[in-house]
């Protein structure tokens, strides 16, 4: 597997530096996607020595409930991705690989596994709009909104670095982090990091490894 490890340092100084500038809108201009340089950024899986606490995230589901991502996903393997439903190509090609991967699961590992949307957009994306949005890739995803403060200071405690949407020559662009977190399900700490550059061979090889809280 294409796998590579960091110290916790190494890696939030590094992976704080890789962000999405994606943009919203009906121009052409095509976004602009800074990734960060670090030494084997083509690695696929990087391995934490320390892994990531779960954040504390209570936020809204796409069913206007609360939903409490420590509480919910609690000894469940789980992926949890920060990005928006108007980004037109990182969020989207993103969560799309990981949903064709999981196809390629037993059902009974498909119903263990907790994939976790969290928008960077939340005053577009709502809770209807994240459902609508989500149904289109995978149903059994959870998309989750709330007050963006609140999705800023949980995605920072991962290393993933969000800016507030603002507007940049006449759409909306949220730059944000692309990394994927998986949480293991025997520790519920985030013991791996994925980047974008992540494929579909990838997450199909390492998910049944991940649901049983193995390294990749």
């Amino acid at each position: 597997m294409r796998t590579k490890k960091f110290t916790a340092a190494a890696l939030l100084a590094a992976t704080t530096l890789t962000l999405s500038a994606c943009g919203g809108g009906d121009d052409d201009a095509s976004p602009v996607t800074v990734v960060s340089e670090e030494a084997g950024s083509q690695k696929a899986a990087t391995v934490l020595d320390k892994p990531f606490e779960k954040p504390d995230l209570v936020l809204t589901d796409t069913n206007g409930e609360k939903y409490d991502f420590r509480e919910e996903t609690a000894g469940k393997p789980t992926l949890i991705y920060f990005g928006y439903t108007n980004c037109p190509d990182i969020c989207p090609l993103t969560m799309n690989n990981i949903a064709v991967a999981k196809k390629q699961l037993s059902k009974a590992e498909q119903d263990e596994l907790r994939i976790v949307f969290v928008t960077t957009d939340p005053e577009r994306d709502t809770a209807s709009a994240l459902g609508k949005w989500l149904k289109g890739i995978d149903p059994q995803v959870v998309g989750l909104t709330g007050d963006f403060d609140t999705i800023q200071a949980g995605a920072r405690t991962l290393g993933i670095s969000i800016e507030p949407p603002h507007e940049e020559k006449g759409k909306m662009v949220s730059t944000h982090g692309t990394q994927v977190i998986a949480f293991s399900p025997k520790t519920d700490g985030g013991y791996v990091l994925y980047g974008e550059d992540a494929t579909v061979d990838d997450y199909t090889k390492d998910l049944p490894k991940l649901i049983k809280g193995e390294n990749p």
